[in-house]
């Protein structure tokens, strides 16, 4: 099954979390900060989702920033998957 975005939407696939400290010390899953880099995967057309005129900024490829707490999240084929609005993408990292 192929994922395709609607109107301003982005599937990102979130970068692995580090499981162990600068310093060498495993930590426990519980622990572990979410990760707030990730890869984009699929993009939307852009569109007129709330009546005004939405250019896409980011492509397939693009390394990015985004906000902690947004999207949905979902698993496909033992991968990851956010489906997060464009607005909710802070920076691509270069």
């Amino acid at each position: 099954m192929k994922l395709k975005p609607l109107f301003d939407r982005v599937i990102i696939e979130p970068k692995e979390e580090s499981k162990e400290t600068q310093g060498g010390i495993i930590l426990p899953s519980v622990s572990q900060e979410k990760s707030q880099i990730a890869k984009v995967v699929a993009v939307g057309e852009g569109g007129l989702p709330d009546g005004k005129e939405m250019k896409m900024k980011v492509k397939v490829g693009d390394t990015v920033l985004y906000a902690k707490y947004s999207g949905t999240e979902l698993e496909q084929n033992g991968k990851k998957y956010i489906v997060i609005r464009q607005a909710d993408i802070l920076a691509v990292v270069e």
